[in-house]
């Protein structure tokens, strides 16, 4: 029984690496396409922790920023949402039309500006996320 066992084993093998040869197809045929070819945009997440006696003052400097941001010609979205179980919490939330609008973004003066208007008023750093939204097309 071992013996018909072993040689099942052995010509399954055999039927599998010659199929895999028959196979052989270039890598560049057989990967997926790259991730920025089916990008559609891109986005950020900031995830920002306030002291409670600095959360009317973090909202007041948001909303320039966000207002600012907005008018970007880059920007997709920028808007900010606050935790409605525990206020101190609050998280950004962008789209942006590509890198180069992002780049853009972190070099204009209000940006630059809101890090350290801000640093005293957080309970820890803000957690920064930018990811690549893929098209659902």
């Amino acid at each position: 029984m071992k013996a018909l066992y072993s040689l099942l084993i052995l010509g399954f093998m055999i039927l599998v690496f010659s199929c895999a040869k028959k196979l052989d197809v270039p890598a560049e045929e057989t990967t997926a396409a790259p991730v920025a070819d089916s990008l559609s945009h891109k986005m950020i997440t900031a995830m920002v922790y306030v002291k409670s006696e600095r959360v009317t003052d973090f909202i007041e400097a948001a909303r320039a920023m966000i207002d600012s941001s907005n008018a970007e010609p880059g920007c997709i979205s920028y808007q900010l949402y606050q935790n409605p179980y525990d206020n101190t919490k609050f998280i950004f939330v962008e789209a942006w039309k590509d890198q180069a609008a992002i780049d853009i973004h972190f070099s204009m003066s209000y940006f630059k500006a809101f890090g350290p208007k801000i640093q005293d008023w957080l309970l820890q750093p803000t957690e920064i996320k930018i990811l690549d939204v893929i098209s659902s097309n």
